[in-house]
């Protein structure tokens, strides 16, 4: 029980992508679900080990705590270099791993606090609530365009080998404007995310922890 990871998320959330690379690296965890956005019992869940109340957050075996989810993958992966999921510190991906892995929260993943609760910024004005809400959709949009441009995928993202990294954007891909506009948008990286989909190791996982629903791809 000592070697036991606890990892604070939820289905659908950005929590996923941990989760999944702890089971590729085959540690042993156990789930806090804490789907925040359904309201302050959820967030107060949370608010022990994260006092911004957000998932995911990751307790150690050894009791330490890891928030924010680009941080939680890079730390997991290079903590585990057996498993292969990140790119060696002399590895020449190496920047554009630790690039990449910067981008999305910081462009992409960040535009959810805005979008999912635009009242946060804007108050009570419905008018604004929506134009905020097609905005941050159009800069999602936009930022999964300016990487795909810039990105030279192989099998993966950073070439013949999966990363984290691949891991994230497969999640990242599935929130609004879900699926079919990624794909409009992001077609070099389309082919990317579908190979991580089917990854036979995971099927089980995204069924269970984040399925398509009807729509999302077609």
């Amino acid at each position: 029980m000592g070697m036991v990871f606890t990892l604070y998320g939820a289905a659908g959330s950005g929590s996923v992508p941990v989760e999944a690379t702890l089971r590729l690296i085959g540690q042993d965890y156990r789930v806090v679900e804490a789907p925040t956005w359904e309201g302050e019992a959820e967030r107060d869940k949370v608010a022990a080990v994260n006092p911004m109340r957000q998932v995911p957050a990751l307790v150690t075996p050894g009791g330490e705590i890891i928030t924010e989810s680009a941080a939680i993958l890079v730390w997991l992966a290079d903590s585990h270099p057996r498993a292969r999921l990140s790119p060696a510190f002399d590895d020449p991906r190496r920047a554009q791993f630790l690039r990449w892995m910067s981008f999305i929260p910081a462009s992409i993943y960040s535009m959810f606090w805005v979008r999912d609760e635009p009242a946060r910024l804007v108050g009570d004005d419905l008018e604004a609530q929506a134009e905020i809400q097609r905005r941050t959709i159009d800069r999602i949009a936009d930022c999964w365009r300016m990487m795909d441009a810039q990105v030279a995928p192989g099998r993966f993202l950073l070439g013949e080998e999966m990363t984290v990294l691949d891991l994230y954007v497969a999640t990242a891909s599935r929130w609004t404007p879900q699926r079919r506009r990624f794909y409009a948008e992001a077609p070099r990286m389309a082919e990317v995310v579908r190979r991580v989909d089917a990854l036979p190791a995971l099927q089980a996982f995204w069924s269970e922890r984040f399925p398509f629903e009807d729509g999302w791809e077609g």
